[in-house]
């Protein structure tokens, strides 16, 4: 299994902060976002490379945390050839970038470099193991605003998505589904296709919402907390939140 973390946008709205430097590359409580995301990855025995698609703006950035990370596992760097936010490939196109780039013939665990998780991914690797079938997460969301920001899915009694709107007026469930997924090698050779139809390239839920009528896909269920690092007061309670509780 590879690791792509998509870590390619320009993260506007936390303006200064991020004018000039990546997001991932952030630190919470003394820790960069991506090192809180990838050490935990890095001690699950199926990964065996990690891939950060970065634009072109920040590849060098990058390039220098990856010169000491301390991961143990090798890391690749790839740029996706935009320049700003106005360029951008948004995330369905940078995956489809990357298994292309890379001709990746492997399982996918997909992660967003903007968030934070208080549990492990350890769990939600071995429950697609179990499944043999890609995978998304999934939280209990009871605020309708947040709901109609996210991909939202129906589930049947097995956990698998009976249907999935990315950010929908009227949500059909409370199931938020987050940007962390599994995706099945075979299901990877799908991209291209949901592209072509027209799923939204920017959310990478719109694809899963497109492959669910093409395939079983399971929602494992968050043991813990996602935090979304999206603007400036959300990365200040972010920060305050890991430095109570580490």
């Amino acid at each position: 299994m590879k690791c792509l973390v998509l870590a390619a946008g320009y993260a506007t709205r936390l303006y200064p902060l991020t004018e000039n430097f990546p997001k991932p590359l952030l630190e919470v409580n003394g820790k960069r976002i991506l090192n809180w995301l990838l050490e935990d990855v890095d001690k699950i025995e199926t990964v065996d490379e990690h891939i950060i698609v970065s634009n072109h703006k920040f590849v060098d950035q990058f390039e220098e945390w990856k010169s000491h990370c301390g991961l143990r596992h090798p890391i690749r760097i790839i740029d996706d050839g935009s320049t700003e936010n106005a360029n951008r490939l948004g995330a369905v196109m940078d995956i489809a970038f990357a298994v292309k780039q890379l001709r990746i013939e492997d399982d996918l665990l997909v992660l967003a470099g903007d968030n934070l998780l208080d549990f492990s991914l350890e769990g939600f690797v071995k429950y697609f193991y179990k499944k043999s079938s890609t995978c998304v997460m999934r939280h209990y969301e009871p605020e309708l605003t947040k709901l109609q920001r996210t991909g939202v899915a129906v589930l049947d009694a097995e956990d698998k998505i009976v249907r999935m709107e990315e950010k929908p007026k009227e949500p059909p469930s409370n199931w938020a589904v987050p940007p962390f997924y599994i995706y099945k090698e075979k299901d990877l050779k799908k991209i291209q296709e949901g592209i072509n139809t027209g799923c939204n390239t920017d959310a990478p839920g719109s694809f899963i919402s497109w492959l669910c009528g093409q395939c079983d896909i399971y929602a494992y269920e968050m043991p813990g907390q996602r935090y979304d690092i999206g603007d400036l007061k959300s990365y200040q309670t972010v920060q305050e939140t890991f430095q109570k509780h580490p």
